[in-house]
């Protein structure tokens, strides 16, 4: 695992993980004023509510960006859901706690988001690293 960047408000963490990326931007388009890549610190976590950040990065497509709410407990029965979605001509998305068993019988605990390359393009399979745009991926 890369190193993790967090950001804080005081009701809710926020981390990133730089090479979990794939540079969606799908973080940027939804909050502008708090994600701003050319700027340092790039994350402005002040500059939006908790519940628009909360739901920016559940749509985060790599499980880069993560929250934690502070000072509240996990409902271990809503962690265990698990929720799959087919991006159009992009990674298929498994959001919940997944274990990933490689062909090694190394098995590698994911949370959040995890993004699987659909495309067969990835340098990071079975996950996506994002050449599915450089690829013209469709499907």
């Amino acid at each position: 695992m890369g190193k993790i960047k967090e950001y804080d408000n005081g009701e809710v963490t926020v981390g990133w993980e730089a090479d979990k990326c794939i540079y969606s931007a799908k973080c940027v388009k939804n909050l502008p004023n708090v994600f701003q890549p050319n700027e340092r610190p790039w994350i402005k976590i002040d500059a939006s509510s908790t519940d628009a950040l909360v739901e920016t990065i559940k749509k985060c497509p790599s499980g880069a960006l993560s929250y934690k709410m502070n000072n509240t407990k996990v409902d271990s029965a809503k962690s265990s859901e698990i929720k799959v979605e087919v991006l159009e001509n992009g990674p298929l998305l498994v959001y919940g706690t997944l274990h990933v068993t490689d062909m090694n019988g190394n098995v590698e605990t994911k949370k959040r988001t995890t993004a699987f390359c659909r495309c067969g393009a990835s340098q990071n399979k079975p996950y996506c690293d994002g050449a599915h745009e450089q690829a013209e991926f469709r499907g």
